[in-house]
């Protein structure tokens, strides 16, 4: 759980810093603020979190990207909140070459991947036909059923985030949103 709450801590002093404190006009940060409650964090957490990345004295985290091949030529793609870059590039070139695996230069892998909203919701008490119906409606591309939940895709990132959770909230518990890179090519092996 402390990982968990670390990570969002982090995510959340991110998204104060790029859109503001107020999560009425700062978007990301009502969609991480909703995926701290579904994992049980404490809301004294998230205002203790806000409150401590509006203050100036705070450290500033940068979103970096890390593109590489893993063994057998599997293209990998890491997402990264850091501190500190150059720490950050050393442990991830450590990890590849560990397992034979090599770094590459940034934008060699964009290709491969697509940047889309990923929903999860319960499935529970949910005519799912209805369902997919009005999630095409919304732009929807996949929805994938699993284990009684069920994921949507979407191809344009905030505005179909924002006009999916202020249609769907008043109607669906949404478990958590966010932005997730999916491989266009995926291959079995043997």
């Amino acid at each position: 759980m402390s990982k968990a709450f670390t990570k969002i801590g982090k995510e959340l002093s991110q998204a104060v810093k790029e859109g503001g404190p107020n999560p009425e006009s700062n978007s990301r940060l009502r969609v991480i603020i909703q995926n701290a409650k579904a994992a049980n964090m404490p809301k004294d957490n998230i205002e203790r979190a806000i409150a401590k990345a509006t203050s100036k004295d705070t450290s500033s985290y940068k979103e970096m990207v890390y593109e590489g091949y893993g063994p057998y030529g599997i293209a990998i793609l890491i997402e990264t909140l850091t501190d500190n870059p150059t720490r950050t590039v050393a442990n991830v070139r450590a990890a590849f070459t560990k397992f034979n695996g090599t770094l590459g230069t940034s934008g060699s892998l964009d290709f491969a991947f697509e940047h889309k909203c990923m929903f999860r919701i319960s499935a529970e008490g949910i005519d799912m036909e209805e369902f997919e119906l009005k999630i095409i409606d919304f732009g929807g591309e996949e929805v994938d059923k699993m284990r009684k939940k069920m994921k949507s895709l979407f191809t344009d990132r905030l505005k179909h985030l924002e006009q999916f959770r202020n249609f769907w909230m008043r109607k669906i518990e949404i478990k958590s949103a966010g932005l997730e890179r999916i491989p266009t090519d995926t291959k079995k092996t043997n």
